[in-house]
Formats: structure tokens, C-alpha cells, sequence
């Protein structure tokens, strides 16, 4: 093929590749918030400070995209529905957020903030996080209390907590941040007296 006839093919190629990725859909970003408490917070004796160590979630979720489980042993990714941030750190400080607005002043350290001496350890390990096809949201998690100066744990609670939500990854969000608002009005109520 001459020269004078590749040229016209090479730009309509060109052209192409750049009409296709003209209509690419474009990627969505979701991210957590922090939800109001349960009611009104009950009065209550003074409870020493707690410090949120570290929410760890399981490897499959620790991915930029949002994924959901459609089936038992199956989980779906979706590639142009990310997080705005690791999975693991918003969720860490939304729950931050959740215990901070249910705690009485001074019973709740940041959770990147030094920890003063005498404040406790919390430490969250989401086992689950399943959007189901029935349009409800399960997490299964775990969370540890360590004394302050210890390595060992002093209260360990399991739960496992539903929410409605609406289809589709933003419905997916909203019901995870409710969870969260969930887990930390148990937590809330948990924690021991000073």
C-alpha cells in the first residue's frame, strides 16, 4: 500500500481509538460519613479515655474499587465505583467521628493523636462486609479493649449488624456508614466505668 494511502488509514485509526475513549463512562467516587446517634445519649458514669488503634478489614475489601458480594463465594467489582480514599482509613475515621459525637467530653482520643498515659486501646476487625442481592448490608466484626499499659485485651465483643440499602454502590456507602453509626452506639454503650 503506498504511502499517500496509509496516512488517511492511520489518522481514521487514530481518530477511532480517540472517538472510543471519548464515551468511556466516567469513574464515580464514593466515600463514608458519620451518622447521628440512636437516640439521646443515656446519662452515665465517667469512663476512661478509649483511643481507636486501628480498624482492619479483610484483604478482599482493601482495594480501591467498591466490591460487593452477589453470590455465596462470589464478589463483583466494580471498576468505575471507587472509594475516595482506602477502604480501611475511612472507616477508621468515620467510626472515629460516630464514637467521638456518643462519648462524654474527654472519654475519646483521636485517633492519630499521641495517646496520654492511663487511655485504653480500641481495636475494630471487620470479618465481613456483604451487600447481598436482597438489598441489605451485613458486617460482622470483632472489637478488643486493652488496658491501658497492657497487652492484653480487657473486654472483646462480637456483632454482626444489618442495614437497609438502596442498589448500587452508593446505596452500598450510605448503608456501610450506618453500620458504623451502629457500631459505635454498641461500643458506646459497652465501655466500662472508669
Amino acid at each position: 500500500m503506498p504511502a499517500e494511502t496509509r496516512a488517511p488509514f492511520a489518522v481514521l485509526a487514530g481518530l477511532l481509538v480517540l472517538a472510543g475513549c471519548a464515551h468511556s463512562p466516567p469513574t464515580r467516587f464514593f466515600t463514608l460519613d458519620a451518622v447521628p446517634a440512636a437516640g439521646e445519649p443515656a446519662a452515665r458514669a465517667p469512663i476512661a479515655p478509649v483511643q481507636l488503634a486501628a480498624v482492619r478489614i479483610p484483604p478482599a475489601l482493601d482495594r480501591p474499587q467498591v466490591v460487593t458480594q452477589s453470590a455465596p463465594n462470589r464478589i463483583e467489582v466494580h471498576d468505575l465505583d471507587e472509594w475516595a480514599a482506602p477502604l480501611g482509613e475511612m472507616m477508621r475515621r468515620t467510626l472515629a467521628q460516630d464514637l467521638l459525637a456518643r462519648l462524654p467530653e474527654g472519654a475519646f482520643v483521636l485517633p492519630d493523636a499521641p495517646r496520654p498515659a492511663g487511655v485504653r486501646a480500641l481495636v475494630v476487625d471487620v470479618l465481613q462486609l456483604r451487600a447481598g442481592p436482597d438489598g441489605r448490608v451485613v458486617m460482622q466484626a470483632s472489637w478488643t479493649l486493652t488496658a491501658a499499659g497492657s497487652s492484653q485485651a480487657s473486654l472483646i465483643r462480637d456483632v454482626q449488624l444489618t442495614a437497609d440499602a438502596a442498589p448500587g454502590p452508593q446505596g452500598s456507602a450510605a448503608a456501610t456508614s450506618r453500620l458504623l453509626g451502629q457500631l459505635a452506639d454498641q461500643i458506646a454503650r459497652a465501655l466500662p466505668a472508669a
